[in-house]
C-alpha cells in the first residue's frame, strides 16, 4: 500500500499497438512534440511582449490551442513509448527568442511569424498524413485522427 498522501497510478504496460512502422511513428511523434513545443515557445516569447496589448487575447487563444496540441502529443510520447527530441533545450530557447523578437517588431511581426509557422506545420502534417495513408491508413487511424 503507498504512504499516506502518496498516489498509486497504475498504467499500461502494453506500449505502442502492434504492427505499426515503430521508426517511421516515432520520428513523426518525436518532431511533432518537438514542434509543438517550440510553438508553445514562440507565443510565451509573444505574450511576454504583447500580453498586456490589445492583441494578447488573440495570441492567448492561439496559445491555449497550442497547449492542448502539446499535452496531445505528450500523450502520444507516453502510448507510443517514444522519447523527446535531444534538442527541446534548443527549441524551448530559440523558440521564446523568435517568438519575443517577432513580437518586438509589433502585432503585425508577431501574426506574420504565426502564419509562416502554421503553413510550414500544416505541410508537415499533410506529409506525414500523405506517408501513413500510402502504408496502412487502417492501421494508423488514431494517428490519422490526431493529425
Amino acid at each position: 500500500l503507498p504512504a499516506a498522501g502518496v498516489s498509486l497510478r497504475l498504467c499500461s504496460t502494453g506500449g505502442a499497438p502492434g504492427g505499426i512502422n515503430k521508426p517511421v511513428i516515432e520520428r513523426i511523434i518525436r518532431v511533432d512534440h518537438a514542434g509543438e513545443y517550440g510553438a508553445n515557445r514562440i507565443y510565451a516569447g509573444q505574450m511576454a511582449v504583447l500580453g498586456r496589448s490589445s492583441v494578447g487575447p488573440v495570441i492567448q487563444q492561439m496559445w491555449n490551442q497550442e497547449k492542448d496540441h502539446l499535452k496531445k502529443f505528450n500523450d502520444l510520447m507516453v502510448a507510443y513509448r517514444v522519447r523527446p527530441t535531444v534538442l527541446l533545450p534548443f527549441w524551448n530557447v530559440a523558440g521564446f527568442v523568435l517568438g519575443a523578437g517577432t513580437a518586438l517588431l509589433g502585432r503585425k511581426g508577431a501574426m506574420a511569424c504565426t502564419v509562416a509557422v502554421e503553413e510550414s506545420i500544416s505541410d508537415h502534417y499533410n506529409s506525414q498524413i500523405r506517408t501513413l495513408v500510402e502504408e496502412d491508413p487502417e492501421k494508423y487511424k488514431e494517428l490519422l485522427q490526431v493529425f
